[in-house]
C-alpha cells in the first residue's frame, strides 16, 4: 500500500508546478502588455510631435490653407489611438494619462488656431465637449457628437476630460463657466449643461446644413 506522505509530496509538486507556471505566464503577458503600451506610446508621441510642428506652420497660413489643412483629421486619428490605449491598458495607466494630457493640449492649440480664423469669410464650426467619469449621459452625448461629425464634416468637436489634472484645461473650463453638471458643451462661446439631442444641436448650429449643402472644391475629403 502506498504511503500517505508520498501523496502529499506529489500534491506539493503538482501545486508548486501550477503556481510556477501561472507566475511565469503572468509575468510573460504583463511584459508583453508593457511592450505593447510602449510601442503605442512611441507612435502617439511621434504623431504629437508632428502635430506640434504643423501648428507652427499653420500659424502663418492664409484662411483657405488653414481651414483646409489635414491637422484636425490627424488629431481625430490620434484621439482614436488614445481611446484604444485607454481600453487596452486602462484609463488610469500613468503613461496613458500623460499621453491624454498631451493630446488635450493639442486640442486646445487647434481650437486657438481656429479662433484666429474668425475673420475669414468661411467661419469654422466648433463644439467644445466636456465630460466626467461619473456622468451618466456623457457616453450618450458622445454618440450624438460622433453622429453629427459623420453627417457634417465641417464640424470640429474637441472632447475634454474635465477631471484631467491639467492647468490649461482648467483655465479653458473656467473661461466658459464649466463645472458641476455634465455633459457640458460650448457652442458659439456659450455654455450648455446637460444632455443635448441631435435635433437640439442642429437647431443651435443651423450653419451646419448650409455648410454641408454648399460645395467646397478645395476640400480633400472622424
Amino acid at each position: 500500500m502506498e504511503k500517505p506522505w508520498k501523496n502529499y509530496i506529489y500534491a506539493f509538486f503538482i501545486t508548486a508546478t501550477i503556481f510556477a507556471t501561472a507566475f511565469y505566464l503572468g509575468n510573460y503577458f504583463s511584459d508583453r502588455k508593457i511592450d505593447e503600451l510602449r510601442a503605442t506610446e512611441n507612435r502617439i508621441a511621434l504623431d504629437i510631435l508632428s502635430a506640434e510642428t504643423q501648428f507652427a506652420l499653420l500659424g502663418e497660413l492664409s484662411c483657405p490653407e488653414a481651414q483646409n489643412s489635414v491637422l484636425s483629421r490627424e488629431l481625430d486619428s490620434l484621439g482614436e489611438k488614445l481611446d484604444y490605449s485607454e481600453e487596452k491598458f486602462g484609463a488610469g495607466n500613468p503613461e496613458v494619462v500623460a499621453l491624454k494630457k498631451q493630446y488635450s493640449l493639442l486640442e486646445i492649440k487647434d481650437y486657438m488656431l481656429i479662433k484666429k480664423l474668425k475673420d475669414c469669410p468661411k467661419q469654422p464650426i466648433t463644439i467644445l465637449y466636456f465630460y466626467a467619469d461619473d456622468c451618466r449621459d456623457c457616453e450618450k452625448e458622445g454618440h450624438v457628437l460622433t453622429y453629427l461629425r459623420e453627417q457634417y464634416p465641417e464640424l470640429r468637436v474637441y472632447s475634454f476630460d474635465y477631471n484631467l489634472d491639467l492647468s490649461a484645461l482648467k483655465t479653458l473650463a473656467q473661461i466658459y463657466g464649466i463645472g458641476g453638471k455634465f455633459p457640458a458643451l460650448v457652442i458659439k462661446n456659450k455654455s450648455y449643461q446637460g444632455f443635448k439631442k441631435v435635433e437640439e444641436l442642429e437647431a443651435l448650429l443651423p450653419e451646419l446644413k448650409i455648410a454641408t449643402s454648399t460645395p467646397n472644391v478645395s476640400e480633400t475629403k472622424r
